[in-house]
């Protein structure tokens, strides 16, 4: 770390007394803490790039992640949705946006889905620094109320009587909803016609019309609809029951042992972004998303606050989600068309 340090401030050192310890480690220490906090940054507002339609679980989560930075510098944090592609389209435009802190990417798990499908022109490990995570969260398995099945094994059975008969929609192609209800499709042997979206919300705007039936929706844009009755849920998808929803079973719990699929949510910048502006945007996020009431908001919705954790830690989970991913696309017989 110091060796380091000395490299990037070789012009500031030679500018100390030689020999001078003290007087050294004094210039060293003042320039690590410019590293820490760039006293110039943000000087314009922050554009933050979502690849789905607003009103999904990944914009609403974005948009918490903006506030915060807004708030911290009194500088504008812009979500700027731009859906298509199964959020090619947004990952396309910051990948190529410059590595300077102003362009970001709120992201979901579809990200590594995108890499590991060979559906981005790019290695995303390369293309991109993750910064932090804001939450994680299980899926809503959501059915139309005039659907008649309250169960997942309930679905199953009718599923399988009509093949082919039901229709099921997602945040688009390759995405974590998506493939979600791929690997149950391919654990239950139900066939079901997949309807792609530009995001949750408008998938959801379907199913309360009953022009779909299902779909794995995310917890944060589903649960206000599930409260009131306009959406019926069946199951979660995670290892684990959701606070929000404590008395819905889990689709493992519900009769498809070993089903699990969870998705989380984070900020990424352009690969070559100055490790300093990445530490400080990962540290008003994570202080910010774990004060108590946005817990609390979170909690409510579904999503569980990210533990606090470097971007050095986010990476490294990020490279073993990727890895985990490629080991289950090549396992389980799951299909993206």
């Amino acid at each position: 770390m110091i060796d380091s340090v000395l490299l990037s401030t070789k012009n500031k050192i030679s500018d100390c007394v030689p020999g001078a310890a003290l007087v050294v480690f004094a210039c060293i220490a003042s320039a690590a803490h410019t590293q820490e906090k760039p006293a110039d940054y943000p000087k314009r507002p922050i554009r933050i790039v979502v690849g789905i339609a607003p009103g999904g679980g990944l914009d609403m989560i974005t948009r918490v992640g903006a506030q915060k930075l807004s708030e911290k510098w009194n500088q504008s944090a812009i979500v700027d949705n731009r859906p298509g592609g199964g959020t090619l389209v947004g990952m396309d435009i910051v990948a190529q946006a410059p590595a300077d802190g102003y362009t970001l990417l709120g992201a979901s798990e579809t990200l590594i889905l995108n890499g590991v499908l060979g559906r981005a022109a790019y290695d995303v490990r390369k293309a991109f620094t993750p910064i932090v995570q804001i939450c994680s969260q299980s899926y809503a398995m959501v059915v139309t109320p005039s659907l008649p099945v309250r169960t997942v094994k309930e679905l199953i059975v009718y599923a399988q009587a009509k093949p082919g008969s039901l229709s099921y929609g997602s945040q688009g192609l390759g995405t974590t909803g998506h493939l979600a209800m791929e690997y149950f499709k391919s654990m239950t042997g139900v066939d079901m016609v997949h309807v792609p979206y530009k995001g949750s919300a408008p998938a959801i705007i379907d199913i309360l019309s009953a022009q779909i039936h299902l779909m794995f929706a995310s917890t944060i844009s589903s649960t206000q609809h599930i409260k009131t009755g306009k959406l019926r849920i069946i199951a979660v998808s995670g290892a684990r029951r959701t606070q929000a929803l404590p008395d819905v079973p889990t689709v493992a719990e519900a009769g498809v042992s070993g089903f699990e699929w969870s998705n989380s949510y984070g900020l990424f910048a352009p690969a070559g972004t100055p490790h300093n502006i990445v530490k400080v945007i990962n540290a008003v996020v994570k202080q910010g998303v774990n004060t108590p009431e946005t817990v609390k908001y979170l909690v409510a919705d579904g999503a569980e606050p990210a533990a606090p954790a470097t971007p050095e830690e986010f990476k490294a989970k990020f490279a073993s989600d990727y890895a985990r991913y490629e080991k289950l696309m090549k396992t389980a017989n799951i299909r993206i068309n």
